[in-house]
């Protein structure tokens, strides 16, 4: 009788345990299809926009201080722009992504000009340059919302201002050897442009849907 019981409660444990994997995963939640592909996106465009601000920053340490190593620094911050204009070739074809990227191409040879002129203590060349710069700013967000309506324009305006905003206050704080403000102005600059490539990948996505996957697949429960 003993052995009869343990038994019983054996199949009636199995049979539970079967029904139980049985029913439907009530609780579980599927992630969107697209969300691996808009990440990689995402890390992408940090990548290259950390890459934009970094090399930036180490032209102006190496320009400043009259270092060898400007040239070099210089060389690779344009490339740095081909490697941006690529990246949008990607999904508004190869010319789109040469004219981003001559038009970035102007952005840091302007900036150049800038800091040369700053140095100098020229400060009507410093004026030209500035108004330049921000003229070349305009165009970038003039191309970049033309291509996608979910850049808005004024938006992106606002953004590229605040690019030059913060890289002027790196300069500014480099040639008077505020170190403090060095670094504070910097870290302006890096956060900035991770929120600045963040709102283009996520514009890229909203507009190529198709390419991440379509739209995110419904849950199964709340």
């Amino acid at each position: 009788m003993k052995l009869f019981n343990l038994w019983s409660a054996f199949v009636l444990s199995s049979l539970i345990a079967v029904g139980a994997s049985a029913q439907p995963a009530q609780h579980k939640k599927e992630m969107p299809r697209h969300s691996d592909a808009a990440a990689m996106l995402k890390q992408d465009m940090r990548k290259l926009w950390t890459d934009h601000v970094v090399w930036t920053r180490d032209y102006i340490v190496a320009a400043v201080g009259d270092q060898p190593d400007a040239p070099a620094a210089a060389a690779r911050l344009m490339r740095n722009q081909e490697d941006i204009g690529n990246a949008v070739a990607k999904y508004y074809g190869a010319p789109a992504g040469q004219q981003l990227t001559a038009l970035l191409k102007d952005h840091i040879s302007i900036a150049v000009d800038l800091i040369k002129a700053a140095k100098a203590g020229d400060k009507a060349g410093q004026q030209a340059a500035d108004a330049k710069w921000h003229q070349n700013a305009t165009q970038i967000a003039d191309f970049l919302g033309k291509a996608n309506p979910n850049w808005p324009r004024a938006t992106l305006v606002d953004m590229m201002n605040k690019h030059l905003a913060t890289t002027t206050d790196e300069v500014v704080a480099r040639l008077t050897k505020n170190w403090d403000a060095d670094v504070k102005a910097f870290d302006a600059v890096y956060d900035h442009i991770l929120h600045m490539s963040d709102a283009l990948a996520d514009g890229i996505v909203k507009q190529f849907p198709d390419k991440f996957g379509g739209a995110a697949m419904t849950t199964t429960s709340r």
